[in-house]
């Protein structure tokens, strides 16, 4: 139906459009217009799409509950007299069987005549709706065509009342976008605010022990929950170090490449490739990851460690020796690589951003390439080229399937790459995978966590804005 609908009204706008200009064109012959047939036919398109998608709107929210609404209130008795998730679940199949389908689930006595009766009327009330839907659609869209045709004249500010359309349109593109911010810092600052009420902040930020699934046994650490989330920042800051110490060395090493060696063919065809990096979903990394780098790290360390094991240094042999597939190193390592194109592509177009006269100056002045680049190129283009790495530790910080599958799940506090580590991302995930319930603090601190995680991508922010503006320079 809103397919239908939607349709009805780029038909509509599309009539009033091709009206409205012929209608200016004519009315203009022998006078100054103020604005081109094209805005008039716009401005009456303008007041045909208008209220017929303002219909739809409210067709696409409210049709649905005044539908179930109505479905409700006609019910028998046999159908009013069931627990609220059983009449769902009848009304549900009466649906499907108005649509043509059969049930989900066989209904026994009365309920059995029932449920086409109340298919039937389903179907009844679906025609009753859809119909005021196309009236209304077709009539409104008419009338505002009609109106806004009754008012063009040659001398009519037609441009400038279209550009408030859009104006208008584009304010609420922002403010829809600026209100969705406001909702998710006030649902992230409600919850945790709940989640704090009942952990001390202090205890969250400083503690180091993180446990907060229910305990089994009355000594075990989880019987009155650990929430301590120093570890899980350990583990994130440790995984975000070992990324960025792959991804911005490499990333910034192609990216003078490609911009100062590389020669216009070897650019067109290594730049392209490098950027298909950026596109692979990060499952597939953390497939790389759990199935090829773990392993091949974890044999290459076990055999360091059969090689040092029984010597001076027998203590980190056997260490080695138990190294496993899930660590630091392998999330680490695999994130980098997922974040090189971010780092390069990036970089590479700040560097080309530089003017060429820079370069002309300093080759006039009997420095190399090399020298260019590293006392010209890098300090004009470092604002630009510390964004590119703070951006790439704020990805860092936010990736979560990579770590999953390549780093493990256990909260431990440590630095060591070999170890055993979880993130922030990984534990929001955890906490609210499955259904949950929202009033206890296993849950709650989920939403502790994502307002940690806001907190410290806002503080990265302000340290890029700081950073430009101590380096920003002006060149002509």
């Amino acid at each position: 139906m809103i397919w239908l609908l939607l349709l009805l009204s780029a038909i509509l706008g599309a009539i009033a459009f091709v009206a409205g200009r012929r209608l200016a064109t004519r009315r203009a012959v022998g006078q100054s217009a103020h604005s081109r047939p094209g805005y008039h036919g716009a401005y009456a398109m303008i007041w045909a799409l208008a209220p017929a998608l303002l219909v739809v709107i409210v067709l696409l929210v409210f049709g649905g509950p005044v539908k179930n609404t109505m479905m409700e209130s006609g019910s028998p008795a046999a159908v009013s007299a069931l627990e609220p998730f059983e009449r769902e679940a009848f009304l549900a199949d009466a649906e499907r069987v108005a649509a043509g389908a059969e049930p989900l689930q066989i209904w026994e006595g009365e309920l059995a005549p029932a449920l086409r009766s109340e298919g039937a009327r389903a179907h009844r009330i679906e025609s009753t709706i859809s119909g005021a839907g196309v009236l209304a659609v077709v009539l409104l869209g008419l009338l505002g065509g009609l109106i806004a045709l009754s008012r063009l004249r040659p001398n009519l500010r037609a441009r400038n009342r279209v550009e408030g359309w859009i104006f208008g349109l584009l304010f609420a593109c922002a403010a829809v976008a600026i209100i969705t911010t406001i909702g998710i810092i006030a649902s992230l600052a409600w919850d945790s605010f709940r989640f704090f009420q009942a952990v001390p902040i202090a205890e969250f930020l400083f503690g180091t022990q993180w446990s907060p699934q229910i305990a089994i046994r009355a000594d075990q650490v989880g019987s009155s929950g650990a929430f301590g989330a120093v570890p899980l920042f350990a583990g994130t800051f440790l995984i975000m170090l070992i990324a960025m110490a792959v991804a911005a060395p490499i990333g910034l090493m192609s990216a003078i490449y490609l911009s100062e060696y590389a020669g216009s063919l070897t650019r067109a065809v290594v730049k392209p490739v490098l950027e298909v990096l950026a596109g692979v979903p990060t499952v597939v990394y953390g497939f790389f990851a759990a199935l090829t780098v773990g392993p091949t790290l974890r044999v290459a360390f076990n055999d360091l460690g059969a090689l040092l094991a029984g010597g001076p240094l027998d203590g980190i042999g056997q260490y080695l020796m138990l190294v496993q597939n899930q660590m630091a190193l392998t999330a680490g390592g695999v994130m980098g690589i997922m974040l090189i194109p971010f780092v390069s592509s990036l970089s590479d177009d700040i560097l080309n951003a530089v003017p060429q006269s820079l370069r002309d100056g300093s080759y006039a002045m009997g420095a190399t390439q090399s020298e260019t680049i590293a006392r010209v190129l890098m300090p004009a283009a470092l604002p630009g080229v510390a964004g590119a790495l703070l951006l790439a530790v704020s990805r860092a910080i936010g990736e979560t399937m990579i770590v999953t599958m390549a780093a493990g799940l256990a909260a431990n506090l440590t630095l060591n790459p070999l170890d055993t580590v979880t993130t922030v991302t990984v534990q929001i995930v955890t906490l609210l995978t499955g259904d949950q319930e929202f009033d206890s603090a296993k849950t709650l601190s989920a939403f502790g966590l994502g307002l940690t995680l806001f907190a410290a991508t806002l503080v990265l922010n302000i340290v890029a804005q700081r950073i430009v503006k101590a380096y920003r320079e002006q060149y002509d």
